[in-house]
Parts: structure tokens; sequence; C-alpha cells
């Protein structure tokens, strides 16, 4: 995996660092830490030092005992110059939290301490989470810093809008989830290390709505978790991600490109427009079945009763497997509510012309809409395999192995 370089500033979001660094190393990258001084009043070294498994930095004139190497790979021979050695091995930098005074330092150019002498040195993606009160995030002089670090290639992560560390104190200036802050570190690793660099994946999430009149629609339950979880699954594993997202209420992973539709028509129309160019499609969205034959222009006023008339919405998976090109992958997905369910998601891996149905049991309240969680039977045509109930992140790289034996087969000769 990569290895990461995390500079923590001064600020009370230190805390939120400890937990980044827990999970990068979790997810199996290299992490070492670079502090201010002032960092070490909010958190203490021994505390990352603990779950990296690796000295903190404080100063560039400190002795780095692991002479530049990160978790899991050796030292070199001789005593390095450590900001220079960290900065060239690692793979991608990112300073969280970034306080205002550090975000200062770094636009100017200035190099008073291991964090700031080693982001000078550093030719790999750097990446910027600023956190601090709201005022100070909106100031001139912080915003005019941002922009000149923005100018010279630092991607800057947006703080979020919420209840800030002063007591009674709201707006923008937190710092985001550290789940957030590794998707953004993980999307911004070069290519050229991960499985499905190159390879383009086109993923639909969320549910249709088809309108009755200008305020009511037909529209179903699914809240386009899976699609998520299925996007940035892909995305970690280096693959170029195009989300086509139906009323969809949830943000796009780190790295992940967006379109927003809102009928079936039109996810069939962007899923069309993006299908020749996709290696992998997985169609985890819900379209409605049926569509109102005729939409009211006025708001339809209450009565007695109303008789609704119907019509179907195209058959979009099984109209763009009609029309795959050669080193295409097509990933079906079916909610089926109890019954023969297996049966019946083989039956539609037949019409459809899919290589593959993920069917979910959405009876099961474990697994139904709006879960965490989730269950799932891949049918193949040649089988099925049963994948137990699980989180929706762990669901989706499970589909993406199966996918990978799939497309493992498709580039075995034929006899």
């Amino acid at each position: 995996m990569a290895r990461l370089l995390l500079g923590v500033s001064g600020g009370i979001a230190a805390y939120k660092a400890l937990e980044l660094a827990r999970l990068a190393t979790l997810a199996g990258h290299g992490v070492r830490v670079l502090m201010t001084d002032t960092a070490t009043r909010f958190v203490g070294a021994a505390s990352f030092e603990g779950i990296v498994g690796a000295p903190v930095l404080t100063s560039e004139f400190e002795r780095d005992p692991m002479r530049g190497a990160f978790p899991g790979e050796e030292a070199v021979s001789h005593d390095p110059i450590g900001h220079l050695e960290l900065a060239s091995r690692c793979d991608a930098y990112l300073v969280a939290p970034a306080s205002a005074n550090t975000i200062a330092k770094l636009a100017v150019g200035a190099a008073d301490s291991m964090l700031t002498t080693s982001f000078l040195a550093c030719t790999a993606p750097r990446l910027v989470a600023p956190a601090m009160n709201d005022r100070m995030y909106a100031d001139a002089a912080t915003q005019a810093n941002l922009a000149t670090l923005r100018e010279r290639g630092v991607e800057v992560i947006e703080p979020e809008e919420g209840k800030l560390a002063s007591r009674g104190e709201y707006g923008r200036g937190r710092l985001p989830d550290p789940e957030q802050l590794l998707a953004r570190v993980e999307a911004a690793l070069p290519a050229g290390n991960r499985p499905w660099d190159g390879l383009r994946v086109l993923v639909t999430a969320g549910g249709t709505r088809e309108p009755i009149d200008p305020v009511r629609f037909i529209g179903n339950r699914s809240s386009g978790r899976m699609g998520i979880a299925l996007a940035t699954a892909a995305a970690k594993r280096g693959a170029e991600v195009t989300l086509i997202a139906a009323n969809l209420g949830l943000p796009a992973p780190a790295g992940v490109r967006r379109v927003d539709v809102e009928t079936a028509a039109e996810l069939a129309a962007a899923t069309t427009g993006e299908f020749a160019k996709t290696q992998v499609l997985l169609m985890a969205a819900a379209p409605a079945d049926f569509r109102a034959a005729e939409t009211a222009t006025g708001k339809l006023q209450r009565s007695g009763s109303l008789e609704l008339s119907l019509e179907a919405t195209e058959d979009i998976l099984a109209s763009l497997a009609a029309q795959r090109g050669e080193g295409q992958t097509i990933v079906g997905f079916a909610a089926e509510h109890g019954g023969d369910a297996v049966e019946r998601a083989r039956g539609k891996l037949r019409r459809k012309g899919a290589d593959l149905i993920v069917l979910n049991d959405v009876s099961n309240p474990e697994i139904g809409f709006e879960s965490e969680k989730n269950a799932v039977t891949l049918i193949r045509a040649e089988g099925e395999t049963e994948v137990p109930i699980a989180s929706k992140d762990a669901i989706a790289e499970a589909i993406l192995d199966e996918i990978d034996r799939l497309r493992e087969k498709l580039r075995q000769p034929k006899p």
C-alpha cells in the first residue's frame, strides 16, 4: 500500500488526526507523523507512535531513529537528512488539521519546523485540511493563503459547517471526519500501484422519481448507499469512476465524477452516453418500472378518487447489455422480497444479458432500505455465491473481487 506522511498542526481538531492515523494503518498504509510544537499541546506524540508504530518528529534537527523509513520498509544504511528523506519517500502528504498559522507559513514558504520543511521538499501530492474558527477561516488573509496553495497544486480539503470547538459557536471550520480525509488522500495517490488503475467504471445509485404532477412522484425507497460503497471501493482500487446519482442525498466519494439525474429516462440517457467508454458497469440504482402515462401540468387537486394510468419505463440494463462491446463487464442488481428470490434473480440474469446479478432480499429488516449492512447472493451463469451479512463497504469489496474473477475469465484464451 501507500506511504502516507501526516502533518499535524496546533488545534483542537488534532484529536481527529489520531483516528485518521488509525484508519490509514488499518487500511495497510505505512504512516509517519510530523507535529508542530503547538500540536503537542493538544495531542501527545506517544499516542500517534503507538498507533502507527513509528516515531513522531517535530524538529528538522531531530534525529529520526528510522532514518526516513516508513513502517514495513527498510531504512537506508546512512543517517539521511530527516525532512528530505521522508518527503522523498512518501506517496502523499496531508496536513490535518491545518491551522491558520500553518497555512500562512505554507503559503509563504516558511520553513521553521519538521512539518513545514518537509512540505516544501515534498514532490508527491500534497493536501491540506483547514480547521479553525469560522471567522478565522473566512478572513481575507486565510482565503488568500489557501488560494495561493491551490495555485501551486496543493489540494485543499474544505472544512465542514457545524458546531465548533468554542462553546456556543457554529459555522464553517470543522475538520471533516477521518474516513473522508483518508478517502481524499487515497484518491490523490499517483496511479500505477493499484489493481484497477486505468479501468473505467460506471456506477449508478439511488432511486428514480417519475412525476405525476409538479409536486408528486412515483418513487422507491432506495438510499443509494450500496452504489456509494461500490464507487468508493472502485476508486480505492484505482479506477476512473463515474457515479450517476438518481436523487441521491449522499455526497459522492472523493475522486469520483458525479452526474445527477431524476427520472428513469434521464438515467437511461446518462448511462447510454457513458457506456461506450466503460469497462465495468455496476447498475446499483433502482429505476422505477412504471411512470405516469401523462404528467399533469398543475398540481392535482384532492377529490374523491384519482385514476392514474401507468406505462412501463425502458429496461435500461437489457438495453445496455444489447450494446455491449468486447471486454465490457455488466453487473445488475435485484432487490427481491422473499419467496424464491434466487430463481427470480437467475431469470433476470438470462433476460438482461448481464454477467452477474447481485441479489439482496429486502424482506430481511437487518438489510432493508437505509440499512448500513447488507447480505447478497452473487448469481452467475454457472452458479451462485452467498455473501453473509456485513457492512455495505465489505459487500462492495466482495462484489469487486467477483468482478476480478469474471474479468480474468474473459482474458483467458477460448478453447
